[in-house]
């Protein structure tokens, strides 16, 4: 089993956490985290240090997952991460269903009740949150982000970086441009 490094020891961190534990894939070593002091704990496993700490945190993790709601931010501390040497972990809840045929990029948390449809595409470092839907054909790219409930529907496109708020919707074909942040009730044709 790969011991993992959680990078972000807030909210998410915590349900990703709590998700690493459900999925028995991973063995939690611990959290890195700047807006804790090393040697605290989150649930029952310490935090290690701050984030530029990770080069010195090799010897004791495998992998890292970095558990950040905030694309930019989870996009600079992938990168620390890997020049680091670290691997990203995937994440996909157990109570999560990915289809056979679509692809997870690296370093991607899939939470409970997700969906992935076929044929879908997840880039690095992306987030399905609890009960989102990516449907057959849409496309997430790199360090795109679904808030809890929010649903892509079929070849619909999230840009690099992009952010669908919780309860959000795309329709059918629709694309979002790359950072964009989509409200709720703020369709787009």
């Amino acid at each position: 089993m790969q011991r993992l490094l959680i990078v972000g020891a807030g909210s998410h961190g915590r349900s990703v956490a709590e998700a690493v534990v459900s999925q028995n894939v991973y063995k939690l070593v611990g959290f890195v985290d700047d807006g804790y002091v090393a040697g605290a704990s989150v649930f029952e496993w310490p935090v290690l240090g701050v984030a530029a700490s990770l080069p010195n945190l090799k010897a004791q993790a495998d992998c890292v997952l970095v558990a950040i709601g905030n694309n930019a931010v989870r996009e600079k501390w992938v990168a620390s991460a890997l020049a680091a040497g670290f691997a990203l972990a995937t994440l996909v809840h157990p109570r999560a269903f990915v289809s056979p045929s679509a692809v997870v990029g690296a370093g991607t948390a899939i939470m409970a009740g997700a969906m992935v449809g076929t044929e879908a595409r997840l880039g690095v470092a992306s987030i399905v949150n609890a009960g989102a839907v990516v449907d057959h054909h849409a496309v997430v790219e790199d360090f795109g982000h679904l808030g809890t409930s929010a649903c892509m529907a079929g070849g619909a496109l999230l840009g690099r970086g992009a952010w669908m708020q919780a309860g959000s919707a795309l329709g059918y074909g629709v694309k979002v441009a790359a950072g964009a942040v989509l409200l709720p009730g703020q369709g787009q044709m």
